[in-house]
This record gives C-alpha cells, sequence and structure tokens, in this order.
C-alpha cells in the first residue's frame, strides 16, 4: 500500500479524526451485531496507547439527511465502552456542539460523534461541511473501508482541509489481503459468488477472468440465470432474463480462458412460500432439471455442497462474496453454512481465504467459523468495486508515502 498509515504519522497529543464503519444493526436499543465495531478496535486502540485524542465518526442506516432517533450512533457510543473498558463520550451532533467536546478532551480520550447522516451534506459531499469536519482536528485517519467507495464529505471532501490523512489499520489489512487477491494470488485460485442478481457481479467476474482465476463456483439466485442460459428448465426461480445473453459470453469466455464454470447440480426448490403445518415451508431437493414448472430454487442442494467443496480441496487462494441460497431460513441455509464450513475447512490447510459481503460474512459467523477465515471484509460494495479493479474515492482521497 502507497498510502500513509496511522503508524506513520505522530499521533500523540493531536486531535485525530478517524472515520470508522459503524454502520451496524440494532434492536431495542442495543447493538445486534458488533462486528464492525470490533473490526476498528486495532485502530482506535493504538490511538489511546499513543496518547492521541480520538474523535470517531461515521453513518448509521439512512435518516436522508434528517435526525432520526432510530439511526442514532448513542447505542454505538455504549457499546464500545463497554468493549474498550473504558468511558466514550458521546455528542449529539457531528458539527457545531462537538467543538466544545474536543476542546475539553485530554490525550487518551474517545469521542463518537452523532450519525454524519443526519445532515444532507455528508452525502452530497459538500465542501463547506467537509470543512467544519475538518475543524474538528489536527489528522485525520479512514478506517471505514465499507464507506471507501463512496466520495462524501467524511471520506473524500475532508481530505482537502486536513495535512494528513492516513489509513487506519483496518483499512490498511482490506487494502493488503484484497491487493493480493487482485494484483498476485496463489493458485489454485477459486472464486465463489452467490446472491441474488448477476448483473451486480458482472464486473467482478469480468475482472477474475483477467486475472487468471482458475475455477468460479456460482450460487445463489444468479445461478438460474445462468442454467437458464444453458437451457435447463427452472421453474418459477429468480431470473434476470435480460442477462441470458450475458451470461452465455461469460460462459464462453471462460472456456477459451480454460476456467472451470461449476453451477449448481441440484436444488433445494418449494412448490409454496406459504408454511405447511408446523409452521415450515415444504422443501425437496430435485437435480437440476426441474421436472415441476411451478417448482422454485431456494438454495443450492446436497450434492452441489459436496460438488463444490471438492472444488476447493486444493485451493490456495479462496474469495467468497454472496450466499448460496435463502439462508435467512432453514432449511434453505444448509447450501450456505455448508460452502462456510468448507472455506473454513480450506483456511485450515492453510489457503487464503477472503469473505466479504454482508451475508457471507453473517453465514460464517452463524456456522461457528468466523475464527478460521484469514480474512473477512467489512466491505459490501466496496470490496465488489475494488475487485472490480475500479479505484475507491476513499481510498485514493489518503496522503500517498513519500
Amino acid at each position: 500500500m502507497n498510502k500513509l498509515s496511522i503508524k506513520d504519522v505522530d499521533i500523540a497529543g493531536k486531535r485525530v479524526f478517524i472515520r470508522v464503519d459503524f454502520n451496524v444493526p440494532l434492536k431495542d436499543g442495543k447493538v445486534e451485531d458488533d462486528t464492525r465495531i470490533r473490526a476498528s478496535l486495532p485502530t482506535i486502540e493504538y490511538a489511546i496507547d499513543k496518547n492521541a485524542r480520538i474523535i470517531l465518526a461515521s453513518h448509521l442506516g439512512r435518516p436522508k439527511g434528517e435526525r432520526v432517533e432510530k439511526y442514532s450512533l448513542l447505542p454505538v457510543a455504549e457499546h464500545l465502552a463497554e468493549l474498550l473498558k473504558k468511558p466514550v463520550a458521546f455528542a449529539d451532533d457531528c458539527v457545531g456542539p462537538p467543538g466544545e467536546k474536543v476542546e475539553a478532551m485530554n490525550d487518551g480520550d474517545v469521542l463518537l460523534v452523532e450519525n454524519l447522516r443526519f445532515h444532507k451534506e455528508e452525502e452530497a459531499n459538500d465542501e463547506e461541511f467537509a470543512k467544519q469536519l475538518a475543524g474538528l482536528c489536527d489528522l485525520y485517519v479512514n478506517d471505514a473501508f465499507g464507506a471507501a467507495h463512496r466520495a462524501h464529505a467524511s471520506t473524500v471532501g475532508i481530505t482537502k482541509f486536513v495535512s494528513v490523512a492516513a489509513a487506519g489499520l483496518l483499512m490498511q489489512k482490506e487494502l493488503e489481503y484484497l491487493g493480493k487477491v487482485i494484483t498476485n494470488p496463489e493458485h489454485p485460485f477459486v472464486a465463489i459468488l452467490g446472491g441474488a442478481k448477476v448483473s451486480d457481479k458482472i464486473p467482478v467476474i469480468e475482472a477474475l477472468i483477467e486475472r487468471g482465476v482458475d475455477r468460479l463456483l456460482i450460487g445463489g439466485a444468479m445461478a438460474y440465470t445462468f442454467l437458464k442460459a444453458e437451457g435447463f428448465t427452472v421453474g418459477k426461480s429468480l431470473v434476470e432474463d435480460e442477462m441470458l445473453d450475458t451470461a452465455r459470453e461469460i460462459k464462453k469466455r471462460v472456456e477459451e480462458k480454460g476456467i472451470e464454470l461449476l453451477l449448481p447440480t441440484d436444488h433445494q426448490v418449494v412448490d409454496s412460500y406459504e408454511p405447511i403445518k408446523g409452521g415450515k415451508v415444504l422443501a425437496k431437493t430435485i437435480p437440476i432439471e426441474f421436472t415441476n414448472l411451478g417448482h422454485a430454487g431456494m438454495d443450492i442442494g446436497v450434492e452441489t455442497v459436496e460438488h463444490f467443496s471438492r472444488a476447493l480441496a486444493d485451493a490456495k487462494t479462496i474469495i467468497w462474496n454472496g450466499p448460496m441460497g435463502v439462508f435467512e431460513e432453514p432449511p434453505f441455509d444448509q447450501g450456505t453454512i455448508g460452502i462456510a464450513r468448507a472455506v473454513a475447512e480450506a483456511a485450515d490447510r492453510g489457503a487464503i481465504v477472503i469473505v466479504g459481503g454482508g451475508d457471507s460474512v453473517a453465514a460464517v459467523s452463524k456456522a461457528g467459523v468466523a475464527d478460521h477465515i484469514t480474512h473477512i471484509s467489512t466491505g459490501g460494495g466496496a470490496t465488489l468495486e475494488f475487485l472490480a479493479g475500479k479505484e475507491l474515492p476513499g481510498v485514493a482521497a489518503l496522503t500517498d508515502k513519500k
């Protein structure tokens, strides 16, 4: 990484504005999943140890430029205090009043300011708003990889009004691992892609083909677009008909490059989404040819899990983005959980395994294998754009190393 890191800068006694990604789910006024908060703890704890005065800022949800109390970061401040085992002050705005609280800070203090997106100027990358944010600090650190693909006031605009804009330790780690995948992956290199839409993944698929991926494993609803493009009957499964020609072109390109393209060979399907007696949806597993036009595919089947797992057996580099089915609803979580366990086993054998995207990250946590994964990326759209070779505005805006 050719950008300055927080470790390259003298932050002792300085007011350090750290843009974090604390966009976490809340339930009944409490943090429900603190994965993203924990991901930035190394950066925050490093700054505390170096006696910096730490101002943390984040967005939460989509309040659309208005103060919406359910999107307040106050519960996050309380949770962060528990994780750090020290007080975390909270300012009920991100500009204006926080200035007084910043002036009262001592070395090692931590202050979290209110949701940046309570101001429409944040997403508009408004220059005056960015200048106000910069006025809170001496130095700027971006640790919010998940927001780095957005050119907002707190990710790009602020960097024009500070002397130094450095990467946090999480940002540095994300760029290191993802950068290795796109520049020099160890082979065999396997990519697992899932989710609903082929259209969301086209840039990544094209980039992976160009960068020499050895095997491409496709699951989730997007697999049905590929299967229909090959002439299979897919019943009422979700399909992007406008992407059928694109799917055929992708298949042709991977064949020309000698890349293995693996699609599901069996599926868990439903006749109806309506619950049956006992409250569960009736599921059945069928082979690749849907025999009943009323069926809708909801998950990959057991045979496909085994098929995909064998394709991971000798992999040295694995990236996974997107679930294999409707994993939020048992029994349609079996495919995604099965893949989560397979990639964890690959990591235990020494493969570099990178999991990105909220659903995939939730799956490895649900499967109880998160600790086995080499790197869990906190970015959703940012991860996909980086892997597709796009420049991330929040990274480009950081200060270059001399």
